[in-house]
């Protein structure tokens, strides 16, 4: 095989059985000092930082994008009653990981003793710009891709206190620490969110929603239930009742998928390049405040549907991230757009806006032969879907005071630390098979 360019030759003769045989957590790199009990172990290395290469195939693999997303949906119905709804696609660009309705929803940060930066998603490109990163990725220029896609945020290796809550006791020897490259997802729950109302209250869903945390009440789309004349199933009969509970759920599972996803995409390049590292514990929100997101304080009786407690507690919320004053990660609600009515509006624009929406662009960055004819057949959603959309977002953000209520607008859950191992830990303790070939070869580098 010849070697690839930019890339070992040895990086692109693993082959995917190898690299699923060989994924797991390997935590102790070089620099390392294991504190305590029958592994207790100092590294005689210094710590040793990832090559441009390295992070490259990493970011890549994480998130890197390949090519489009086909979207072979029914965008009408046809001759089949109540099968269309395909416009719930919201981008036709395709990454290394699967995202319901090819939202996007995870921005992947990396931290290293150089700085923080965050990758770029498809939809943070000009989309005249998406061809050129599908043939780049194509020819293995993940060099170029990384420099293209990451955006710096800090000078310096960021990192939440390092105490619980927020960083678990066993891994205090080991995450983020000099030398490893920290990988952190932070997903944006609320263009996901209103993507999937516009369609649980178009005429082929015609969901129904109530608060159960506010006695099963309505979500503010009373006026739209057919008990009242309108065209949601609020029977439940009919099995089109959903709760705002149950909602919210739904999107933090659907983002939780596409985050796995990438700690698993970076497993598997770490074991294919001979790098240790581990998925671990990252779910608090002080790391958003680490990160530099713009926070909002919201009074914890709002967040929890209570009447004002007499001493009042806050509760942070990140809302969005910005550098010099201008928002690069912005969530579909408050502040960054007046209301929430604003907010579902800006959404259905991002997608159907005659000359710059997903669906009327031309089509030119799309898998479609003819991509401008097929857009032009995707239907816009109606106004009473949008109506409804528009009701059920404004009442959630009006009772509870951020969007999705349960979270707000970001979370993190879990990281991904790449790092080299040092193998006198790994030959001291346990057998030989512990570190595959790639590891020794890396070793000796």
């Amino acid at each position: 095989m010849s070697e690839t360019p930019g890339l070992p030759s040895s990086w692109t003769q693993v082959s995917l059985i190898d690299a699923l045989l060989a994924r797991r957590s390997r935590r102790f790199g070089k620099g390392m000092r294991l504190n305590g009990g029958p592994l207790a172990f100092r590294s005689t290395q210094p710590p040793q930082p990832l090559s441009a290469e390295e992070e490259a195939a990493l970011a890549f693999a994480a998130c890197g994008v390949t090519g489009y997303a086909l979207a072979e949906l029914p965008y009408e119905t046809g001759d089949q009653p109540d099968a269309g709804s395909g416009n719930i696609m919201t981008h036709f660009v395709a990454r290394t990981v699967p995202s319901g309705d090819a939202m996007h929803d995870c921005t992947a940060f990396v931290i290293n003793d150089e700085g923080t930066w965050f990758l770029r998603r498809p939809q943070d490109f000009p989309r005249a710009e998406i061809p050129d990163l599908v043939w780049a990725a194509r020819q293995h220029r993940f060099v170029e891709l990384y420099e293209r896609s990451r955006v710096r945020i800090s000078e310096r290796r960021v990192d939440p206190p390092r105490t619980w809550p927020f960083v678990a006791p066993f891994n205090k020897y080991s995450a983020n620490v000099p030398g490893t490259t920290y990988f952190l997802p932070v997903v944006e729950l609320t263009a996901l969110y209103i993507n999937v109302m516009l369609s649980f209250f178009d005429d082929e869903f015609a969901m129904f929603a109530l608060d159960d945390r506010n006695a099963h009440q309505p979500a503010g789309v009373a006026r739209f239930a057919r008990a009242a004349g309108g065209h949601l199933h609020d029977d439940p009969k009919d099995g089109r009742v959903a709760t705002v509970s149950s909602l919210e759920t739904w999107m933090c599972e659907f983002c939780t998928i596409e985050m796995g996803a990438i700690l698993q995409n970076l497993g598997l390049m770490a074991a294919a390049l001979g790098l240790g590292g581990f998925p671990h514990f990252a779910a608090h929100p002080i790391w958003l405040q680490a990160l530099g997101f713009r926070v909002e304080q919201v009074p914890a009786s709002k967040v929890m549907g209570l009447p004002p407690a007499m001493a009042e507690i806050s509760i942070p919320v990140a809302v969005g991230l910005e550098r010099g004053g201008e928002p690069v990660i912005k969530p579909f609600c408050p502040p960054y757009y007046r209301n929430m009515e604003d907010a579902v509006l800006a959404l259905v624009d991002y997608k159907f806006a005659q000359g710059k929406g997903t669906f009327r662009d031309g089509g030119a960055a799309t898998g479609w032969k003819e991509g401008a004819t097929v857009q032009a057949g995707i239907p816009r959603y109606n106004d009473r879907a949008i109506a409804a959309t528009i009701a059920y977002c404004d009442y959630v953000y009006r009772r509870y005071g951020r969007f999705p209520c349960t979270t707000g607008p970001f979370r993190t859950l879990l990281a991904y630390q790449a790092h080299h191992v040092d193998t006198d830990f790994y030959d001291r303790f346990y057998r030989a098979e512990v570190l595959t070939p790639a590891h020794r070869r890396h070793a000796t580098h």
